[in-house]
Protein backbone atom coordinates (compact mmCIF):
# COMPACT_ATOMS: atom_id res chain seq x y z
CA UNK A 1 0.00 0.00 0.00
CA UNK A 2 2.82 2.32 0.66
CA UNK A 3 4.39 1.97 -3.17
CA UNK A 4 0.00 2.68 -4.21
CA UNK A 5 0.26 5.91 -1.64
CA UNK A 6 3.46 7.13 -3.47
CA UNK A 7 2.11 7.18 -6.90
CA UNK A 8 -1.01 9.10 -6.01
CA UNK A 9 -1.13 12.89 -6.52
CA UNK A 10 -0.63 15.06 -3.94
CA UNK A 11 -1.23 17.92 -4.03
CA UNK A 12 1.91 20.46 -2.69
CA UNK A 13 1.01 23.32 -0.28
CA UNK A 14 3.98 24.99 -1.78
CA UNK A 15 2.96 25.23 -5.23
CA UNK A 16 -0.52 26.06 -3.83
CA UNK A 17 0.32 28.88 -2.15
CA UNK A 18 2.62 30.70 -5.07
CA UNK A 19 -0.32 29.66 -7.70
CA UNK A 20 -2.60 31.70 -5.41
CA UNK A 21 -0.52 34.77 -5.49
CA UNK A 22 0.15 34.52 -9.43
CA UNK A 23 -2.77 32.78 -11.14
CA UNK A 24 -1.55 33.50 -14.67
CA UNK A 25 1.89 31.77 -14.27
CA UNK A 26 2.72 28.19 -14.55
CA UNK A 27 4.32 25.17 -12.97
CA UNK A 28 6.97 22.99 -13.92
CA UNK A 29 8.63 20.23 -12.87
CA UNK A 30 11.86 19.40 -13.03
CA UNK A 31 13.62 16.23 -12.61
CA UNK A 32 16.61 17.81 -11.25
CA UNK A 33 15.14 19.66 -8.00
CA UNK A 34 16.57 18.46 -4.68
CA UNK A 35 15.58 15.00 -2.67
CA UNK A 36 12.37 17.07 -1.29
CA UNK A 37 11.09 16.69 -4.73
CA UNK A 38 10.18 20.81 -4.35
CA UNK A 39 8.00 22.43 -7.48
CA UNK A 40 9.39 25.09 -9.47
CA UNK A 41 7.78 27.88 -10.71
CA UNK A 42 8.85 28.96 -13.85
CA UNK A 43 7.73 32.92 -13.79
CA UNK A 44 6.84 33.93 -17.50
CA UNK A 45 5.67 37.61 -17.22
CA UNK A 46 6.60 38.54 -20.71
CA UNK A 47 9.56 40.06 -22.18
CA UNK A 48 10.40 42.33 -19.71
CA UNK A 49 13.22 40.27 -17.95
CA UNK A 50 15.15 40.03 -21.00
CA UNK A 51 15.20 43.91 -22.02
CA UNK A 52 16.52 44.89 -18.22
CA UNK A 53 19.02 42.37 -18.54
CA UNK A 54 20.19 43.39 -21.82
CA UNK A 55 19.91 47.09 -20.55
CA UNK A 56 22.13 46.45 -17.68
CA UNK A 57 24.69 44.72 -19.79
CA UNK A 58 25.00 47.82 -21.74
CA UNK A 59 24.95 50.10 -19.20
CA UNK A 60 27.84 47.60 -17.64
CA UNK A 61 29.75 48.11 -21.28
CA UNK A 62 29.30 52.06 -20.94
CA UNK A 63 30.47 51.60 -17.44
CA UNK A 64 34.04 49.89 -18.47
CA UNK A 65 34.88 52.21 -21.45
CA UNK A 66 34.53 55.11 -19.14
CA UNK A 67 36.82 53.65 -16.78
CA UNK A 68 39.12 52.14 -19.33
CA UNK A 69 42.03 54.94 -18.94
CA UNK A 70 43.26 56.77 -21.49
CA UNK A 71 46.74 55.72 -23.39
CA UNK A 72 49.61 58.40 -22.65
CA UNK A 73 51.28 60.52 -24.54
CA UNK A 74 54.56 58.21 -25.03
CA UNK A 75 52.74 55.00 -25.31
CA UNK A 76 52.12 53.18 -28.81
CA UNK A 77 48.42 52.98 -28.14
CA UNK A 78 48.49 56.99 -28.10
CA UNK A 79 49.21 56.93 -31.77
CA UNK A 80 47.77 53.85 -33.00
CA UNK A 81 44.77 55.62 -34.00
CA UNK A 82 46.36 57.89 -36.22
CA UNK A 83 47.21 55.23 -37.96
CA UNK A 84 43.65 53.27 -38.43
CA UNK A 85 43.12 53.85 -42.13
CA UNK A 86 42.52 51.18 -45.46
CA UNK A 87 44.25 51.40 -48.48
CA UNK A 88 41.09 53.15 -49.84
CA UNK A 89 41.15 55.89 -47.42
CA UNK A 90 44.90 56.54 -48.41
CA UNK A 91 44.42 56.15 -52.43
CA UNK A 92 41.52 58.12 -52.05
CA UNK A 93 43.55 61.15 -50.19
CA UNK A 94 46.18 60.41 -52.62
CA UNK A 95 43.66 61.52 -55.63
CA UNK A 96 42.32 64.50 -53.91
CA UNK A 97 45.80 65.54 -53.60
CA UNK A 98 46.91 65.12 -57.06
CA UNK A 99 43.42 66.71 -58.31
CA UNK A 100 42.62 69.95 -56.34
CA UNK A 101 39.75 71.93 -57.46
CA UNK A 102 38.23 75.31 -56.07
CA UNK A 103 36.15 75.11 -53.49
CA UNK A 104 36.93 71.31 -52.96
CA UNK A 105 38.08 71.19 -49.51
CA UNK A 106 40.72 68.77 -48.75
CA UNK A 107 39.97 68.24 -45.25
CA UNK A 108 36.53 68.21 -45.21
CA UNK A 109 36.11 66.15 -48.55
CA UNK A 110 38.86 64.11 -47.82
CA UNK A 111 40.29 63.69 -44.32
CA UNK A 112 36.30 64.07 -42.74
CA UNK A 113 37.86 65.34 -39.42
CA UNK A 114 39.82 62.09 -38.99
CA UNK A 115 43.58 62.79 -40.06
CA UNK A 116 45.83 60.26 -39.98
CA UNK A 117 49.56 60.04 -39.91
CA UNK A 118 50.25 56.69 -42.59
CA UNK A 119 49.74 58.52 -45.69
CA UNK A 120 52.41 61.45 -44.49
CA UNK A 121 54.76 59.15 -42.92
CA UNK A 122 55.15 56.50 -46.03
CA UNK A 123 55.21 59.63 -48.84
CA UNK A 124 57.95 61.21 -47.03
CA UNK A 125 59.92 57.95 -46.66
CA UNK A 126 58.88 57.21 -50.43
CA UNK A 127 60.22 60.67 -51.62
CA UNK A 128 63.64 60.54 -49.84
CA UNK A 129 64.45 57.51 -50.94
CA UNK A 130 63.69 58.09 -54.73
CA UNK A 131 65.21 61.09 -54.48
CA UNK A 132 68.35 59.56 -53.07
CA UNK A 133 68.13 56.65 -55.63
CA UNK A 134 67.65 58.52 -58.81
CA UNK A 135 70.63 61.33 -57.75
CA UNK A 136 72.55 58.69 -57.92
CA UNK A 137 70.89 57.02 -61.22
CA UNK A 138 71.64 60.51 -62.85
CA UNK A 139 75.25 59.91 -61.98
CA UNK A 140 75.45 56.39 -63.74
CA UNK A 141 73.83 57.60 -66.87
CA UNK A 142 76.15 60.35 -67.29
CA UNK A 143 79.02 57.85 -66.85
CA UNK A 144 77.90 55.49 -69.76
CA UNK A 145 77.81 58.97 -71.87
CA UNK A 146 80.95 60.14 -70.67
CA UNK A 147 83.84 57.71 -69.21
CA UNK A 148 85.49 60.91 -67.82
CA UNK A 149 82.93 61.43 -65.01
CA UNK A 150 83.94 59.16 -61.99
CA UNK A 151 81.12 57.61 -60.12
CA UNK A 152 81.10 56.34 -56.47
CA UNK A 153 78.20 56.00 -54.94
CA UNK A 154 76.66 58.94 -52.70
CA UNK A 155 74.66 57.46 -49.24
CA UNK A 156 74.63 61.03 -47.98
CA UNK A 157 72.02 61.67 -49.94
CA UNK A 158 69.25 59.26 -48.43
CA UNK A 159 70.37 61.50 -45.06
CA UNK A 160 69.74 64.29 -46.78
CA UNK A 161 66.67 63.67 -48.25
CA UNK A 162 65.25 62.23 -45.39
CA UNK A 163 65.95 65.08 -43.01
CA UNK A 164 65.02 67.76 -45.21
CA UNK A 165 61.19 66.09 -46.22
CA UNK A 166 60.87 64.77 -42.64
CA UNK A 167 62.06 68.47 -41.34
CA UNK A 168 59.76 70.17 -43.66
CA UNK A 169 56.81 68.01 -43.45
CA UNK A 170 56.67 68.75 -39.56
CA UNK A 171 58.58 72.19 -39.12
CA UNK A 172 56.55 74.09 -41.41
CA UNK A 173 52.73 72.71 -40.87
CA UNK A 174 53.73 73.19 -36.56
CA UNK A 175 54.73 77.25 -37.77
CA UNK A 176 51.70 77.44 -39.78
CA UNK A 177 49.59 76.04 -37.24
CA UNK A 178 51.20 78.37 -34.93
CA UNK A 179 50.98 81.49 -36.73
CA UNK A 180 46.76 80.44 -37.48
CA UNK A 181 46.14 79.79 -33.92
CA UNK A 182 47.73 83.40 -33.35
CA UNK A 183 45.89 84.83 -35.52
CA UNK A 184 42.46 83.19 -34.76
CA UNK A 185 42.64 84.92 -31.09
CA UNK A 186 43.07 88.41 -33.00
CA UNK A 187 40.37 87.74 -35.33
CA UNK A 188 36.95 85.31 -33.56
CA UNK A 189 35.77 84.81 -36.87
CA UNK A 190 38.63 82.49 -38.28
CA UNK A 191 38.43 79.05 -38.55
CA UNK A 192 41.35 76.84 -37.45
CA UNK A 193 42.55 73.69 -38.73
CA UNK A 194 43.96 71.06 -35.78
CA UNK A 195 48.03 70.31 -36.27
CA UNK A 196 47.43 66.65 -37.36
CA UNK A 197 45.44 67.75 -39.86
CA UNK A 198 47.84 70.84 -41.38
CA UNK A 199 50.37 67.94 -40.78
CA UNK A 200 48.31 65.41 -43.05
CA UNK A 201 47.69 68.14 -45.45
CA UNK A 202 51.38 68.67 -46.43
CA UNK A 203 51.83 64.89 -45.99
CA UNK A 204 49.98 64.43 -49.29
CA UNK A 205 50.46 67.41 -51.18
CA UNK A 206 54.31 66.34 -51.85
CA UNK A 207 52.94 63.12 -53.52
CA UNK A 208 53.00 64.70 -56.69
CA UNK A 209 56.87 65.14 -56.41
CA UNK A 210 57.47 61.34 -56.38
CA UNK A 211 56.41 60.66 -60.04
CA UNK A 212 58.17 64.13 -60.72
CA UNK A 213 61.31 63.03 -59.38
CA UNK A 214 61.39 59.63 -61.36
CA UNK A 215 60.75 61.74 -64.67
CA UNK A 216 63.67 64.29 -63.65
CA UNK A 217 66.07 61.38 -64.96
CA UNK A 218 65.21 62.24 -68.51
CA UNK A 219 68.23 63.93 -69.45
CA UNK A 220 66.32 66.58 -71.18
CA UNK A 221 66.46 70.30 -68.82
CA UNK A 222 63.68 71.92 -70.31
CA UNK A 223 61.73 68.93 -69.78
CA UNK A 224 62.79 68.79 -66.06
CA UNK A 225 62.14 71.97 -65.73
CA UNK A 226 58.62 71.49 -67.13
CA UNK A 227 57.68 68.26 -65.23
CA UNK A 228 58.82 70.06 -62.42
CA UNK A 229 56.50 73.32 -62.61
CA UNK A 230 53.25 71.19 -63.05
CA UNK A 231 53.93 69.27 -60.18
CA UNK A 232 55.00 72.21 -57.96
CA UNK A 233 51.44 73.94 -59.50
CA UNK A 234 49.37 71.58 -58.70
CA UNK A 235 50.83 70.97 -55.03
CA UNK A 236 50.79 74.17 -54.47
CA UNK A 237 47.24 74.66 -55.77
CA UNK A 238 45.91 72.00 -53.16
CA UNK A 239 47.63 73.92 -50.41
CA UNK A 240 45.91 76.95 -51.33
CA UNK A 241 42.43 75.55 -52.00
CA UNK A 242 42.72 73.93 -48.38
CA UNK A 243 43.73 77.03 -46.24
CA UNK A 244 41.60 79.54 -48.50
CA UNK A 245 38.83 78.92 -46.51
CA UNK A 246 40.70 79.24 -42.87
CA UNK A 247 42.77 82.34 -43.93
CA UNK A 248 39.72 84.32 -45.77
CA UNK A 249 38.13 85.93 -42.97
CA UNK A 250 41.50 87.53 -41.85
CA UNK A 251 42.70 90.82 -43.30
CA UNK A 252 43.88 90.52 -47.04
CA UNK A 253 46.90 91.42 -46.53
CA UNK A 254 47.61 88.67 -43.78
CA UNK A 255 46.14 86.31 -46.48
CA UNK A 256 48.08 87.47 -48.92
CA UNK A 257 51.29 87.38 -47.55
CA UNK A 258 50.34 83.63 -45.48
CA UNK A 259 49.55 81.64 -49.13
CA UNK A 260 52.75 83.78 -50.90
CA UNK A 261 54.85 82.22 -47.74
CA UNK A 262 53.20 78.70 -47.96
CA UNK A 263 54.02 78.81 -52.22
CA UNK A 264 57.58 80.29 -51.52
CA UNK A 265 58.63 77.35 -49.47
CA UNK A 266 57.58 74.91 -51.31
CA UNK A 267 58.69 76.13 -54.66
CA UNK A 268 62.23 76.11 -52.70
CA UNK A 269 61.77 72.65 -51.49
CA UNK A 270 61.23 71.67 -55.39
CA UNK A 271 64.34 73.47 -56.60
CA UNK A 272 66.37 72.89 -53.56
CA UNK A 273 65.77 69.22 -54.89
CA UNK A 274 66.40 69.80 -58.33
CA UNK A 275 69.35 71.68 -58.13
CA UNK A 276 71.12 69.14 -55.68
CA UNK A 277 69.98 65.72 -56.36
CA UNK A 278 70.36 66.47 -60.02
CA UNK A 279 73.15 68.84 -59.97
CA UNK A 280 74.24 69.75 -64.07
CA UNK A 281 76.97 67.84 -65.12
CA UNK A 282 79.89 69.01 -66.69
CA UNK A 283 79.98 69.67 -70.35
CA UNK A 284 81.02 66.51 -72.79
CA UNK A 285 84.74 67.47 -73.15
CA UNK A 286 85.46 68.58 -76.95
CA UNK A 287 87.44 66.04 -78.81
CA UNK A 288 91.11 67.18 -79.48
CA UNK A 289 92.44 67.37 -82.88
CA UNK A 290 94.60 64.64 -84.25
CA UNK A 291 98.02 66.00 -83.83
CA UNK A 292 100.70 64.98 -86.50
CA UNK A 293 103.33 62.79 -85.72
CA UNK A 294 105.75 64.76 -87.95
CA UNK A 295 108.40 67.26 -86.43
CA UNK A 296 107.77 70.53 -86.73
CA UNK A 297 108.82 72.73 -89.34
CA UNK A 298 112.06 74.07 -88.83
CA UNK A 299 112.62 77.66 -87.91
CA UNK A 300 113.50 79.84 -90.93
CA UNK A 301 116.50 81.52 -90.37
CA UNK A 302 117.54 84.89 -92.19
CA UNK A 303 119.71 84.50 -95.06
CA UNK A 304 123.54 84.63 -94.59
CA UNK A 305 126.25 85.43 -97.03
CA UNK A 306 128.29 82.37 -97.89
CA UNK A 307 131.85 82.69 -96.72
CA UNK A 308 134.60 82.16 -98.82
CA UNK A 309 137.17 79.81 -98.15
CA UNK A 310 140.52 80.46 -98.74
CA UNK A 311 142.84 78.64 -101.09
Amino acid sequence: MAAADELAFHEFEEATNLLAQTPNETTTRSDQLGPKGHVAVAMDSGSSYGAEDEVEESDKTELLQEEKPQPGFWTFGYYQSFFDVDTSQVLDRIKGSLLPRPGHNFVRHRLRNRPDLYGPFWICATLAFVLAITGNLTLVLAQRRDPSIHYSPQFHKVTVASITIYCYAWLVPLALWGFLRWRKGVRERMGLYTFLETVCVYGYSLFVFIPTVVLWLIPVPWLQWLFGALALALSAAGLVFTLWPVVREDTRLAAGVLLSVVVLLHALLAMGCKFYFFQPLPPEPMASPHQATSQPPATMLPPTLPRSVAA
